[in-house]
């Protein structure tokens, strides 16, 4: 089975996500990823984003936009062969669910 070369670039993706996490604090509490199939059988980067609640409420379209093109400057996911996804949560709706993935 094919895996994308994403699977062995974890230290880049990780610098990019960090650089992106920096740029946009503390509007952007945190951002974690999975790598994997999406509905379609094509290999995908699952982003789950975390704001604080001040951005999700006033500025979810600004911020949003910065973090997927944040993203996008500084990974290349057609050459590492993902397309992304990106899912936004606010600060007390993750306190809330307190989904583990999104910790």
């Amino acid at each position: 089975m094919y895996a994308p070369s994403a699977v062995t670039k974890q230290s880049e993706i990780q610098a990019g996500i960090h650089a992106v996490e920096r740029s946009l604090a503390p509007d952007v509490i945190r951002i974690r990823y999975d790598i994997g199939e999406d509905w379609s059988g094509q290999w995908a980067i699952f982003f789950k984003i975390v704001l604080t609640d001040d951005a999700a409420k006033l500025r979810l379209r600004d911020v949003a936009d910065k973090v997927v093109w944040g993203l996008a400057d500084r990974l290349d996911f057609p050459g590492m062969g993902v397309f992304p996804y990106h899912n936004f949560r606010s600060e007390s709706e993750q306190a809330m669910l307190q989904e583990p993935a999104w910790a």
